[in-house]
């Protein structure tokens, strides 16, 4: 068989926000890479349901992989958030303890911690823990504070990464969902949706469906279980009453409910943890209304009074090994990213770099490549700084920031217009609500909905 023409040095399976990490570190080289998504959209899979906490690995399990590349992604990411500017909020921490048990649980955490590299937590007593969230329910007995956890947006997260590989190089094709590989002499065939790609090197980030995509390479090495995380969403007026992140402490059951500050002025509380086989149910349930009404209560019984304006789902790749999957095999020219979890908000650009230096011996040349163009400057859907509607002057250059579309989440006629103009256009109403929050507001698009189909549809 004659070698295909046009072979790529490198296809990345997977643009959620690992997926697009590693594209963007393999585009800052001469090499030829494309980054192949199965869905409308990047980040439109498990990226998009994270619970956006930009994490300082402090109760990572440590020695672990996951521990030194969280620990790693969290300064990388901070730098990187600085300067394309996507949103984060250095709001803190603070694990409350209920319990004696849990009390006497918070000096290991500190010491887990500590052995994790982070030395800022600090046990308080239940007087600080009450100064420091007055709106807690009552029956608190001690708290450990983590000061450097922060909230962040995970949407633009992806799509700078993303929007940073388009601009280095890397071909991203989406609907692509990938059904099959075949092997040759010296390249993969990846077959999709959207027709063959020819490969010298694959690399599976592909979150959901990494396990059946690394069946297709001849492994049965772990399984992918769907887990569904229920959140609630509370209206702003809310927001003065979570000054901070209020995590529980960690137990064998998992980490429990938290309630944390949004990036976009809400409060979530949150997630339910539940093993599922569809990995298609991101619809929410009544058990898991139940199940965090009846948490969040005890938690914070006046938030509670508020009201929930939305409801949502996730899936997480959770697989049977306690730590990341990553491995490399030469003979393949196959790389495994498996099992990556929540925590890969925070670890992605780490991740992508630990990959650069396992394919260091391979044949790949990973030499930088000069006169990268520079990183994108992303659009602010945050509400901590300021945003188009508040910029007299921007509207003064330019009144279409200053005409709004959705009032609920005082989005633009500016915004959209620049967001069908972006390196990666949306293509649906939802990957036009995660670049600009069109829709995203307390009347769930009652509104503006109408107004923005049509102006999706005269985009198209």
């Amino acid at each position: 068989m004659n070698a295909p023409k046009d072979i790529r040095d490198v296809v990345v399976i997977g643009a959620g926000i690992v997926g697009s990490a590693i594209a963007r570190a393999l585009g800052g080289t001469g090499l030829s890479v494309t980054l192949l998504e199965g869905r409308d959209d990047v980040g439109d899979g498990t990226s998009k349901a994270n619970t956006a906490l930009l994490h300082t690995g402090f109760d990572a399990t440590p020695g672990t992989l996951e521990s030194r590349l969280v620990a790693r992604g969290y300064d990388m990411l901070g730098q990187y958030a600085r300067e394309v500017g996507i949103p984060v909020e250095r709001t803190g921490a603070l694990l409350v303890a209920w319990t004696d048990e849990e009390r006497d649980t918070l000096p290991r955490l500190k010491d887990k911690a500590e052995r994790n590299g982070y030395h800022a937590c600090e046990i308080v007593t239940a007087d600080e823990v009450y100064r420091r969230v007055p709106e807690l329910g009552p029956g608190a007995l001690a708290g450990l504070t983590v000061p450097g956890e922060s909230i962040i947006c995970s949407w633009t997260t992806n799509l700078a990464l993303a929007t940073d590989a388009v601009r280095r190089g890397v071909a991203l094709r989406r609907h692509a969902m990938v059904t099959d590989v075949m092997a040759h002499e010296g390249h993969t065939t990846v077959v999709t949706t959207d027709g063959d790609v020819d490969a010298r090197w694959v690399v599976n980030a592909a979150g959901l469906g990494a396990d059946h995509v690394d069946e297709k390479f001849g492994h049965r090495r772990f399984t992918v279980t769907p887990r569904r995380g229920e959140l609630l969403v509370f209206d702003k007026l809310t927001r003065p009453m979570v000054p901070c992140i209020v995590l529980a402490v960690p137990s064998s059951r998992g980490k429990g409910v938290l309630v944390s500050p949004t990036i976009y002025g809400n409060v979530m509380v949150g997630p339910t943890s539940e093993n599922l086989t569809d990995r298609t149910a991101t619809a929410t349930s009544e058990e898991g209304f139940e199940f965090l009404l009846a948490k969040g209560r005890a938690l914070m019984p006046t938030l509670f009074d508020e009201e929930v304006t939305a409801a949502y789902a996730g899936l997480r790749a959770a697989i049977d090994h306690d730590d990341y999957l990553i491995d490399v095999d030469h003979d393949q020219r196959y790389v495994l990213v498996g099992g990556i979890r929540s925590t890969g908000l925070t670890s992605g650009m780490a991740v992508a770099e630990h990959i650069l230096e396992l394919l260091a011996d391979t044949d790949l040349d990973l030499t930088p490549r000069e006169g990268l163009p520079p990183a994108p400057r992303m659009p602010n859907i945050g509400e901590a700084t300021t945003r188009p509607y508040q910029d007299a002057e921007r509207i003064a250059a330019d009144p279409e920031y200053g005409r709004i579309v959705c009032f609920c989440e005082r989005v633009t006629a500016g915004e959209i217009r620049d967001a069908f103009a972006s390196t990666i256009p949306p293509r649906d109403l939802d990957g036009l609500r995660r670049r600009t929050r069109v829709l995203n507001g307390r009347c769930q698009g009652f509104y503006c909905g109408a107004h923005t189909q049509a102006l999706l549809e005269a985009a198209q």
